[in-house]
């Protein structure tokens, strides 16, 4: 059982205080003795500025994260890389701004492609939630091998431990890298802003049980898929929990005086909001409802649906 079904001790914790510092986009940086970072030049509203790819070793090396299907951003990494040799590919999570330029980099390298199985649905669709399906999903994604939770990939030097951390999506991994006790947390975990957890290709419920099994961790530093590492991660960690319990008790608050639908909700909750960002608060709200409504705290008028109507049970 995740705390997030129990009164949790630490439910009155500070929300984390996020950094507004981001890494600039477009040239490889070393960050740690292991650890190359170079930012693709994709940034914006939901990806700060870019993602983030992570060459691992040297000499010998694995490619975290290539990012968007850019021939661009895959020949400028291969030219900083110069003789140094990709041996593995390795991928979090479907989303397109992580895993199409995995395929460019293999059409170059020959190196397989390692980590995350294929893009997944949370829960089985009904046919009128087809059109719901996210559009940033790779559904291309068909690893060389899929590492399964605790699966390791040895390299010159270094150790990549897979993780399962659904949630952001439901194949979506993290990796361990206990030579510097790191972690590569993907969009599971960020210190510029919080995760969108978007149904049906999302669950707040397994996002919420995937930061309780990282808060039990002990690395002391993770690599996020956009924006800077996250420093202290394990009181990072316990405060984006608080932070969404927080917002589940926001909207319980809205049931409770009267709103029934996430348009409602949205608009109480997150006033001030851009323009730009009100679809991605609007899925937000619809995964807490989606959870809420599995642990039997709300009802709905049907299934639990972008447009459906809800309530306190």
């Amino acid at each position: 059982m995740s705390r997030h079904d129990e009164e949790a001790p630490d439910a009155s914790a500070p929300s984390p205080a996020f950094d507004a510092a981001l890494p600039a986009a477009g040239r490889m940086e070393s960050v740690s003795p292991l650890v190359r970072r170079r930012i693709c030049p994709n940034g914006g509203p939901f990806t700060a500025s870019g993602t983030c790819s992570y060459v691992v070793g040297r000499g010998r090396v694995a490619v975290i994260d290539p990012g968007p299907a850019d021939p661009g951003t895959i020949a400028a990494l291969l030219a900083d890389l110069g003789p140094e040799r990709v041996d593995v590919i390795v991928v979090t999570h479907t989303h397109r701004d992580h895993s199409p330029g995995a395929r460019l980099l293999q059409a170059s390298t020959g190196a397989p492609i390692i980590g995350c199985g294929p893009h997944r649905a949370a829960r089985d669709l009904a046919e009128n939630e087809l059109p719901m399906l996210d559009a940033s999903a790779d559904r291309d994604h068909r690893p060389d091998r899929e590492l399964a939770d605790g699966e390791s990939y040895e390299g010159d030097g270094w150790t990549l431990t897979a993780i399962a951390t659904p949630g952001h999506t439901m194949n979506h991994l993290a990796f361990a890298l206990p030579q510097e006790r790191a972690l590569f947390s993907g969009d599971h975990v960020m210190a510029w802003s919080t995760s969108i957890v978007a149904p049906p290709d999302g669950s707040m419920r397994a996002y919420m049980a995937s930061l309780d099994r990282l808060r039990a961790r002990d690395e002391v530093i993770y690599w996020p898929g956009h924006g800077g590492p996250v420093r202290d991660p394990r009181r990072f960690v316990r405060g984006l929990a608080a932070h969404r319990r927080q917002r589940e008790a926001a909207i319980r608050a809205r049931l409770a005086a009267g709103d029934e639908d996430i348009r409602a909700i949205v608009g109480a909750i997150y006033q001030g909001l851009s323009p730009k960002l009100l679809g991605a608060a609007g899925l937000s709200v619809f995964a807490h409802l989606e959870d809420l409504v599995e642990r039997g705290l709300v009802v709905t008028d049907g299934a639990p649906l972008i447009d459906a109507r809800f309530r306190p049970a």
